[in-house]
């Protein structure tokens, strides 16, 4: 589970969606308290940050829209509390793209 810090016009085709699928799984373990992927590093650095999470989904969709992909699972943005913005990482943003780029994919970095 990977939520990247890098702006999403540079993932390419498979990250952008990847990270939308787990964006919204990630989110349904937050807002319905469920226990499976509870403790995840992932889940732990987003928890008290709804607010930045559906931040970070809305540049999702903006970037999806604008590659001509439909998007048909909005967020409740009535749920959102907590920071704007993510300021913990699990790996920094250089570490990512060094991550990105080690597996020889389109992300534009």
């Amino acid at each position: 589970m990977r939520i990247w810090d890098i702006p999403t016009n540079k993932l390419c085709h498979n990250h952008l969606l990847g990270e939308h699928r787990e964006l919204h799984a990630l989110w349904s373990i937050l807002v319905n308290k469920k226990e499976g992927y509870a403790n995840h590093p992932e889940t732990l650095r987003w928890q008290g940050k709804l607010k930045a999470l559906y931040l970070r989904h809305e540049q999702q969709v903006k970037e999806m829209k604008q590659r001509g992909y439909n998007h048909n699972s909005p967020l409740d943005e009535s749920l959102t509390y907590g920071e704007e913005t993510q300021k913990e990482f699990i790996n920094t943003i250089d570490e990512q793209i060094k991550i990105l780029k080690d597996k020889g994919c389109k992300c534009k970095i």
